[in-house]
């Protein structure tokens, strides 16, 4: 089993789930992080850590989300080489840098409310 990060994910990003993770498992999406399915241990350190309460094991992911447990795996399947995510201090660091993948998630995916 694996864990899976789900829809509240995306706009947030907040990054304090890669802190906790001791396998550094987690990558950036285009609209969210993903977590590698192989290379998760399913420890849950992640879990708690979730501010917006995305993450879930692939066997409690909430019917609405079903899609996201796919969505997590696609990418690795697919082989394509997307790049670690960043500790959540470098991530915030990297916001209001021009050019840098945390600000252009920002402009991509603006915070609503």
């Amino acid at each position: 089993m694996t864990y899976v990060v789900t829809e509240p994910c995306i706009t947030v990003k907040d990054h304090a789930c890669v802190d906790v993770c001791p396998v550094d498992c987690f990558y950036e999406g285009k609209d969210q992080i993903l977590i590698h399915p192989d290379e998760c241990i399913d420890c849950g350190a992640c879990e708690p850590e979730c501010p917006v309460t995305a993450i879930f094991a692939a066997d409690a992911v909430p019917e609405k989300w079903a899609a996201f447990t796919e969505k997590n795996a696609a990418p690795f399947k697919a082989g394509e080489a997307l790049p670690k995510s960043q500790k959540r201090a470098d991530w915030e660091a990297e916001k209001e840098r021009e050019g840098t993948p945390a600000n252009q998630y920002y402009k991509d995916f603006p915070k609503q409310g």
